[in-house]
């Protein structure tokens, strides 16, 4: 069975003075191959414990994760993470960074450079892959953390805030590409979120989470990211649904934290 399978997935953290917090309480859900769903939630709701969990990174108290009929049990190559901030060697060059997973994985340098060279030219780079990574803006890093992630191949990308950091002309142009790497290249997408607007744009499935423990609350199925491929994401923000879904959203994400902030209140 191909796709992304979670499986009443809990995660509690136990704290040193005996106490415990519950993170996350049975998420439940099944991805498509070739899916690109966006998670939105108030501040502490599990997001990206979920997002470590998928990974790899972090191993669930109860549930399990399967991906193409087998389990999850820790970080591989078929799930690849782009980090708010890329996560690069930033010594190295774009080139060196881009064909690290190849490199480590022993494929010859003639395959290497074949693949580096059609990643750059995708993410618009091919003329800076001798230059070192500190000498690029920020935009231009999460460029070259797309192409690293996208050079090991892997079935599932997952995105932690991966545009969060950028200038909003810059994050503009990013999302747009997102798009159009999800559209070529066929590969199932995860991404987490603060912007609504964000969310709206690069998620034709969108995951709104509740907070304390973690929990799905809603999800929407929607058709602006696939308008964006091929159409200003401007334009898409302005059409039909878009204003009331991003509004409706907002609201539900309000009164969550505002709920939060009365309980925190009550317990104060």
């Amino acid at each position: 069975m191909t796709g992304l399978v979670l499986d009443k997935i809990s995660m509690r953290f136990d704290l040193p003075n005996g106490g415990s917090v519950q993170a996350l309480k049975d998420v439940s859900m099944t991805i498509k191959e070739g899916e690109i769903m966006s998670v939105l939630g108030p501040s502490g709701c599990g997001k990206t414990t979920l997002l470590n969990i998928i990974a790899g990174f972090l191993a669930q108290t109860e549930g399990k994760v399967m991906l193409n009929g087998h389990e999850v049990t820790g970080p591989d190559a078929e799930r690849g993470m782009v980090f708010q901030k890329g996560a690069l060697f930033e010594w190295m060059s774009v080139r060196d960074n881009v064909d690290f997973g190849p490199r480590m994985k022993g494929m010859p340098k003639a395959e290497r450079d074949i693949i580096a060279n059609q990643l750059l030219e995708t993410v618009g780079l091919q003329d800076f892959k001798e230059k070192a990574v500190y000498e690029l803006s920020g935009g231009m890093q999460q460029r070259v953390a797309l192409a690293r992630c996208l050079a090991n191949d892997p079935d599932v990308i997952l995105m932690d805030e991966p545009l969060g950091a950028l200038d909003a002309l810059t994050r503009e142009k990013m999302q747009g590409l997102v798009l159009k790497l999800w559209k070529e290249t066929g590969k199932t997408i995860i991404l987490i979120t603060h912007s609504v607007e964000e969310a709206l744009l690069l998620g034709e499935r969108l995951i709104v989470m509740a907070p304390r423990p973690g929990r799905l609350h809603k999800e929407y199925r929607l058709p602006f990211a696939e308008r964006g491929v091929n159409a200003d994401l401007r334009d898409v923000k302005k059409s039909e649904g878009f204003a009331e879904t991003r509004d409706e959203i907002l609201s539900m994400i309000w009164d969550m934290e505002e709920e939060i902030m009365g309980r925190t209140e009550e317990s104060a």
